[in-house]
């Protein structure tokens, strides 16, 4: 028809023009499996992870300088979208919410640590006393939850080949979506990625400069965590730009590349995913501070509970006779 004529999606001889002109061919079956591998690694994975990580800080929340603070509620938002993320609306909400305040919180890891380490007599971002860590994470939260919602309004579960949770807003898709896009690419990626990567850049020349240091791994463990969260985030943030480019402007892309983007954007959604096992390794275990109150919790922990077995067995009846008579052989 007429009005089709100088749309992407406009029909030749009554068939859609990229039917015609698509030569690829890529195996949907090949992803649907290799994707439920990954989520799965990253369910089991990131799920054991952070909660180990939350197990270990939460007792220390309140003494907690800004860095573990920052560190808890990253943990936190990752826990949460690895739980909820076999539902449709929900696992959206959380999975947004997670999007934006993990990085969030993560950029504002990284410069609480520049702060502290370059600038000692700064006013900590979280400091311990007050409620000014409070208020400040409780607003990182609220943004995050802000700028969730204006996305999540429109998400629901419908069925086209298959039931999906899809965003389709009734009017304005197309300027919605790529307000979405790129709110998406300004508040989780650029912003954050600008101060993560421009503060590990200074503590890295600090740390550099600092006599007592030793070991070459401080300097370019800083640099590993900036290239992780580009390495999770770039990859979708460009497809997706790439995708909204191509909505917005005509005829833009082949139709093989916007096939090959359309089949990869699932694939990058999950590879941002790793994260959630990343987050935890990188800023918890490979510290010394995090694997010293790890031990020393598993052993307080395993001492409370033989210290409640022997009460218990102490309780029973005879209980105090088989435990003497049990020390006298060993004696």
């Amino acid at each position: 028809t007429p009005e089709h004529q100088g749309h992407n999606h406009s029909f030749y001889n009554g068939t859609a023009w990229y039917v015609h002109e698509c030569t690829i061919d890529l195996d949907a079956n090949v992803r649907r499996v290799v994707l439920f591998f990954l989520y799965l690694l990253i369910f089991v994975a990131g799920l054991l992870e952070n909660l180990l990580v939350l197990w270990v800080n939460w007792r220390r929340r309140h003494s907690a300088n800004g860095v573990l603070f920052c560190i808890l509620n990253v943990c936190l938002s990752d826990t949460m979208v690895i739980i909820v993320f076999f539902l449709c609306r929900v696992t959206n909400l959380i999975y947004t919410l997670n999007f934006y305040s993990s990085s969030f919180f993560l950029a504002l890891m990284t410069l609480e640590r520049y702060l502290s380490l370059t600038k000692p007599g700064f006013p900590a971002l979280f400091p311990t006393v007050g409620r000014r860590r409070w208020w400040l994470c409780a607003g990182v939260w609220l943004l995050s939850l802000f700028l969730t919602l204006l996305e999540n309004v429109h998400v629901n579960l419908m069925e086209w080949d298959e039931p999906g949770c899809y965003m389709w807003p009734e009017q304005n898709y197309l300027d919605w979506y790529a307000t979405i896009v790129f709110l998406n690419l300004i508040f989780q990626f650029l912003f954050p990625s600008a101060v993560i990567i421009t503060c590990n850049v200074l503590i890295a020349r600090a740390v550099r400069a600092a006599p007592d240091v030793q070991d070459p791994r401080d300097v370019w463990l800083v640099h590993v965590y900036s290239l992780v969260f580009v390495l999770c985030w770039l990859p979708y943030h460009l497809v997706s730009v790439v995708l909204i480019i191509d909505d917005l402007i005509d005829f833009i892309h082949s139709c093989n590349a916007l096939h090959f983007l359309y089949f990869s954007h699932e694939i990058v959604l999950v590879l941002s995913l790793f994260h959630c096992v990343a987050n935890p390794i990188l800023y918890n275990f490979l510290t010394k501070s995090f694997r010293y109150n790890l031990i020393n919790t598993v052993v307080t922990y395993i001492n409370t509970e033989g210290n409640a077995a022997q009460l218990e067995a102490g309780a029973r009846p005879n209980g105090g006779d088989a435990s003497t008579s049990q020390s006298d052989v060993g004696s």
